[in-house]
């Protein structure tokens, strides 16, 4: 069966991976956020409870 058969696809599999880890990935990471997280407090938000009419 030449499915079972890692010889050329794991040395394909293993460029790749390295490709992506060392050439591309460095490359995407050094982009700025167009929108970076705001450092805002947490607020609380106050909730009124609901009157039902049957109660």
């Amino acid at each position: 069966m030449p499915q079972l058969n890692p010889n050329p696809w794991f040395f394909i599999m293993l460029t790749s991976w390295l490709t992506y880890s060392m050439i591309i990935q460095p490359k995407l990471l050094s982009f700025l956020s167009t929108n970076p997280p705001s450092s805002k407090g947490q607020t609380t938000q106050t909730t009124t409870p609901w009157t039902w009419p049957w109660t």
